[in-house]
């Protein structure tokens, strides 16, 4: 089993995308998703919209609309992990352990408070006036997105660079306060894609709201003709050759076509071709290679359900992560169950008697399998099946190697994956709290006996 590279997104959720999001964030992100070395996370950051936003229907609105867009661009939620994060009860409480370890001073060097304090003392008001503590600990928030999964690359913008290096610094400090010698955290590296495209707007500067210059990416064709239409031109007529490369329309049909087909375009324009024309020919390529996309869009706009249905089913898979890593988080911190306390003491009082124990054994089928038996003899693990005992015995190996358990909850039992395969399952229990009960005394018996 390899390792696959764990990449994470986030989408905040504060407008309607655009033209220029679908081809500097969305369609690389999706392609990027495909690769089979990648174990990619995608979620819809709407705690962070809070931060920017009072207005819960637009909050409402924009979540559907995004999980639309990137549900009708080819995301592939088999392949991907795809939540909102407000579906993730444990990012909030990951917020709260990491926010107990931030240092202020860290904190006050954030470009966005730091902007934001400026821009308050160059008119004259209080320093913090407008200032929530939304903005101010937006880093530590971000962290918690980043570190829950243990993302090893986040592709960001240069301007968010700044808070992966934040993660990385709160992560640590994690580490050396609760580790004991364990790395709870995976260090994060900021991913920038200097070969994304940022697309000019109408106007030829940068395509964004806040000015106003967008093009639809799913609405109606009309509206996206009746914008291409808007698109600033020079003055030169019909005839007269145009420059490709000092030309906003240009750029943007280059970012959607085929080198053939840019080669084609720049020729008809220094060859004169109108700009009435060169904008009717930028809005058939994107009617055709958006218009199967837009239909799709549109139908999950009509079926709200049906998206409902997708999110909760990705925050299933992301919870699946999410709790047993908290529930260490919580442990190494100190917020521990008194009755795993108990049984803590007493595993240790026996543990000189009797060690837990694997037993290794062969079906009749030929598979491979072993037991992890307790010091009582108590079954806590059943293998599946392995084709050989080499690969059974390197899986009991990684087990006891002291790498945190990736546990998983299954209503009255749990499975324990290793690299995103489940290798063993648990018995039944009573009720959860044997199940609970269970698994620490798994977390026990995995844990290396030091010297």
């Amino acid at each position: 089993m390899t390792t696959r590279t764990r990449i994470l997104t986030g989408i905040t959720t504060t407008g309607t995308p655009h033209l220029g999001n679908y081809a500097g964030a969305i369609r690389p992100a999706i392609l990027a998703s495909r690769d089979s070395n990648a174990d990619s996370f995608y979620f819809l950051a709407d705690y962070h919209a809070l931060i920017k936003c009072d207005d819960p229907l637009r909050i409402q609105r924009s979540r559907l609309e995004i999980a639309a867009t990137w549900l009708a661009g080819g995301l592939d939620v088999d392949r991907v992990t795809f939540y909102r994060q407000s579906d993730i009860p444990e990012i909030p409480e990951l917020t709260w352990l990491l926010t107990c370890v931030a240092a202020k001073g860290l904190l006050n060097r954030a470009h966005a408070y730091k902007a934001s304090v400026d821009k308050n003392v160059e008119t004259g008001e209080d320093p913090d006036a407008g200032i929530t503590m939304g903005l101010y600990s937006y880093p530590v928030l971000m962290a918690a997105d980043i570190l829950m999964f243990n993302a090893h690359k986040v592709p960001v913008g240069r301007d968010q660079i700044q808070h992966v290096e934040m993660a990385r610094d709160i992560g640590q400090r994690f580490n050396h306060l609760f580790g004991q010698g364990k790395e709870f955290f995976t260090m994060p590296e900021a991913l920038i894609e200097e070969s994304v495209a940022t697309l000019p707007g109408l106007d030829g500067r940068k395509m964004s709201k806040s000015y106003d210059n967008t093009i639809p990416l799913f609405s109606s064709a009309k509206e996206m003709k009746d914008a291409i239409s808007r698109i600033v031109t020079d003055s030169r007529a019909p005839g007269e050759a145009k420059d490709p490369d000092n030309s906003h329309l240009f750029t943007l049909f280059q970012a959607f076509a085929t080198p053939a087909q840019a080669d084609e375009f720049r020729s008809e324009l220094l060859g004169g071709l109108g700009w009435g024309e060169a904008k009717n020919r930028l809005f058939q390529l994107l009617d055709s290679d958006l218009g199967e996309s837009r239909e799709r869009y549109h139908q999950l706009i009509e079926r709200p359900a049906d998206l409902e249905d997708i999110l909760q089913h990705g925050a299933k898979k992301a919870r699946a992560v999410a709790t047993p890593f908290l529930n260490q988080l919580r442990e190494a911190v100190g917020l521990r169950s008194f009755v795993a306390q108990t049984q803590v003491a007493a595993t240790s009082k026996k543990k000189a008697a009797k060690a837990p124990r694997f037993v290794s054994f062969r079906e009749d089928d030929g598979s491979f399998r072993f037991r992890l038996l307790a010091a009582d003899g108590e079954q806590l693990l059943l293998s599946r099946h392995f084709a050989d005992g080499k690969t059974a015995g390197l899986v009991t190996k990684q087990l006891q190697s002291g790498q945190p358990l990736d546990v998983r909850n299954e209503d009255l039992s749990f499975s324990v994956w290793l690299e995103g395969e489940c290798v063993a399952d648990s018995p039944a229990f009573a009720d959860s709290p044997a199940r609970d009960a269970a698994i620490e005394a798994l977390r026990i018996a995995l844990t290396p006996v030091q010297e």
